[in-house]
Parts: structure tokens; sequence; C-alpha cells
């Protein structure tokens, strides 16, 4: 007689066993899922309906992870990918699966997480909207140093490119932090960002400077970051650097760089000295043009410096954002609080829609650049305030200045709303609320916190990020209940 539970680990899935399994779907985070007598086994670059013969390469007393060694049976899902890095690059990782499939599971995962933690029905979420692109749609691309390109086994001709010593400059290989294949392809952002990655790496590699090892924190090139006005075809590229080096050899690629590509209209150098793997200066200067790009976003002009954040999916963006003002039902009258504002980009959107806007921003930089754009589009009802959004929402309530807000839009990182704004949210107790969320399971974790005092009557999802697990919702929340006296 069958156990009634499937046994923790089924004798077969020792380290380095190879088995057949059916690919039943894709788990939340983009991995495929497929199960031995019950056991789960998560597998890299597998579509949902193949059959597969798989090695495992990871166990653990609830899964395992395994590699695709052989295709049994081809899935009516599968599409072939177009890049030749698929498989390697942490980028695009559905690459191997046709459009409409990446859309249908998307929604599967937000209906997944949203009715975990939140107990929605998936009757609650509608389809998810399609990017107008589904090639070439980013705006913006960071790419990463390295002492030497990581080489698949087995590759020869990367083997060859290698020799001689020269930096990598690329993506990184999976999600490893450390490892950075030479990018000689890419379907996201344009033809023109590729071939400046390549000269850049050309010229770094015959600068006798190092690339910057993660490892020892030693090196000169650290990060390159391109960004591109998709409505304005204007480029800013940004070079990041340690500083042990010579700055004059940054001033040297940034001419060459300006004579090679005129598409390029602004040149920043930044330093950054910290340890952490992130692509932002800590001190800049600019080398060539303004140190900044315009974007047209909708009905906006955007400025954009080097550190700004703006949605990478332009022409998907637009529709988020007409999204969030139907949302909304804006009657004109509204006081809107904009929490996390970034450059103002959501805020600025509103502003001819409403009576006011206040936008709450931790990093003063962005402040800045919000103000900016605001005088650049003849706004006058816009105001936004620097500081930690969890102290800085109580102060300013309690303060009096602000009249209270009718609605808020909440536009959080990947990390979700901190509890304490959440608190101050709940105290604060807007009519409505429209959150805008670039990860489904901190959003629902937020949407439980509020759910005793807000009906949430729409989920609205958004591909701003296609052949990627990634999706954006927008969602719309009423107060059940009238302001406490």
């Amino acid at each position: 007689m069958s156990p009634a539970h499937p046994t923790a680990q089924p004798p077969s899935l020792s380290k380095g066993a190879e088995v057949d399994l059916c690919i039943e779907k894709l788990a939340f985070g983009g991995k495929a899922l497929g199960r031995v007598d019950g056991f789960v086994v998560f597998v890299d670059h597998a579509v949902p309906g193949q059959r597969v013969r798989v090695r495992i390469t990871r166990k653990k007393s609830r899964f395992a992870e395994a590699e695709v060694v052989q295709l049994l049976a081809q899935s009516p899902a599968y599409a072939p990918p177009f890049c030749p890095h698929f498989g390697l690059c942490g980028g695009c990782q559905w690459q191997d699966l046709a459009y409409e499939e990446q859309l249908h599971w998307k929604k599967i995962h937000v209906q997944e997480c949203l009715q975990h933690l939140a107990g929605l029905t998936p009757g609650d979420i509608l389809p998810p909207v399609a990017s107008p692109q589904q090639r070439y749609y980013r705006n913006k691309m960071e790419f990463a140093f390295a002492p030497r390109p990581w080489l698949s086994a087995g590759d020869p001709a990367a083997a060859n490119r290698a020799a001689g010593g020269a930096p990598a400059l690329g993506l990184h290989v999976g999600a490893a932090f450390d490892r950075i294949f030479n990018l000689e392809h890419c379907f996201l952002q344009s033809p023109q960002s590729t071939a400046i990655v390549a000269e850049v790496r050309r010229w770094c590699g015959q600068s006798g400077l190092a690339a910057y090892n993660p490892h020892t924190h030693r090196g000169f090139w650290r990060f390159l970051v391109v960004r591109e006005g998709k409505r304005t075809a204007q480029t800013l590229v940004h070079l990041i650097t340690t500083d042990h080096g010579d700055p004059a050899a940054v001033e040297a690629l940034a001419a060459h760089l300006v004579a090679r590509f005129p598409v390029i209209t602004s040149l920043v150098h930044s330093r950054r000295q910290t340890k952490a793997q992130v692509a932002i200066g800590e001190s800049s200067r600019t080398l060539w043009g303004p140190g900044y790009i315009e974007e047209q976003l909708g009905h906006l002009c955007l400025r954009i410096s080097a550190n700004s954040f703006l949605q990478t999916n332009t022409a998907a963006a637009e529709g988020l954002y007409n999204a969030i003002s139907r949302l909304g039902e804006f009657s004109g009258e509204e006081t809107v609080w904009d929490l996390y504002c970034g450059a103002g980009s959501i805020a600025l959107h509103l502003a001819s829609q409403v009576r006011r806007v206040v936008g709450f921003e931790l990093v003063p930089a962005a402040v800045n650049d919000a103000y900016t754009n605001s005088r650049l589009n003849g706004l006058k009802n816009c105001q936004f305030l620097a500081g930690d959004l969890k102290e800085r929402l109580r102060e300013t309530l309690r303060a009096g200045g602000q009249p209270r807000p009718d609605v808020v839009v909440t536009d959080p990182p990947r990390a979700g709303m901190h509890p304490q704004v959440v608190e101050a949210l709940r105290e604060i107790a807007p009519r409505r609320i429209i959150y805008v969320s670039c990860n489904p399971a901190t959003l629902a974790r937020d949407l439980a916190l509020l759910q005793d005092r807000y009906d949430i009557l729409t989920i609205q999802p958004f591909d701003l990020f296609p052949h990627t697990a990634h999706i954006e919702c927008v969602a719309r929340l009423d107060r059940r209940q009238p302001l406490p006296a």
C-alpha cells in the first residue's frame, strides 16, 4: 500500500543522478517544476509540457534542483530562443516560452501569491496587459566589469576570445554576482547599446587599468550604464569606477566614445567605493553634454539624470500610468500623496488631473530631479519631500502643514513597503490607495495588512519585462470605513 504522502527524499534523487520527468508548471521566480514520485524538482530552462531527462545538481529535504541533459518530448508552448546567450545570461529566463504562454504563467503567479498570502480569489485579477514591444524595449541597462570573462565549459570560441587576459564587460551568468560573460548580442535595449558595450570593453582592455574584482575589492573599471530616450533618441553613458586608477583614463575614454558614437548626448563619470555591487555612483562629474537625457512619457517631458529612476519599459509604462489615472477616478479636487516617488513621473502624470500632489522620496537627488521635471512641464501644484518614509509620513501628517490626502499612490521597491510605512498609511487612512508593485509576493503581504480597512477592488498586471518572470501590478483599494473621529 502506498504511503499517504510522497517520500521526502526518493533514493533515486542523489546528487548527480539522472531521472526523467514531465514539466508541470513554472514556479514563482521562473524555474520549471516537475515531480519524481511526488517529490518536487526545480529545473532551469524547461517549458511546461516538455518531457526531459535531468541531472540532479542539488538535493534538499523538500525539493531538488536539476539541469536538463536531454529533451525527450517537446511542448507546444516552446518557442526557439532568439539570443545566442540564452541559457548563460541571467536576464531572459523565459525566452524559450511563447509570449502568450509567458503572460499566462505571470497571471497564475500573481493569482497564487495573492490567494495564498492575501486570500484573494482568481476572479479579482485581470489578465496581464502585454508589453507593446517584446524586443529592444528597455531604456536602461547596467553592465558589469570583471577581471576575466566567465567561460562556458566546452566553448573553445569563448576561450579564444578570452586569451590575452582582457577584462570582461557584460551581464551576469545566472544569479552569480561575480560571474560576468562578454556580451556580444542583446535584444533588450538596442543594437547601438551593444556596440557601445563592445567598444568600452575593447578600450578598457587596452588601458592598462584592471577591472574591479568583487572578491578582493581591487581594480578600477566597475560598471557601465547606458540610458536611452526611446522617444527622443538621446543616449547617456555612465561610467562607474573606483578611486584606484587614473581619472584621466576616463576622460580619454569619454572623448573616444563621443567621437565614435554621435548618438551619445551625455557622458557621466561616477566613483563608487562601497563594496555593494550596485551601479550607482557616490560622487559624479559630467564629462560630456548636459549630464542628463530627456524622455517623452505620455504628455510629459522628463529629464533623467545618471542615477534617476524611471520605469525601464517606456511604452509599457505609458499604459501603466494611464491605468493609475483610470483606477484613481480623479475628479480634479483631490490631494494625492505619491510615496516612493523617485523623479516624480507618477506625480507629474497625475498633476493635471487633481488639485495637488505631494511626493515623498528617500533620495534627495531624486527629489531635485522631480522639481526640475515639474518646472520643465509647467506644473505648479506639485511638492516633493525628501526623507525616510518611515518617519517622514507621520511627521508631515502631525505637523499639520499638509492637507490629509484623499488618494495615496505608492510604488515601493521589490521589498515592498516597510511595516512602519504600512502602519503610517493606516493612520493616514486615505479613501483610496493605488498600489504599484513589481513583486506580487510583497504586494500580497502588504495588501493582507490593509484588508481589515480596505476593499481590494482591482488587480491589473502589466508586463514590463518580457522574457523574464517579473510582472508589475496596479491594485486599487477603497477604504471600507469612514475616518475615525
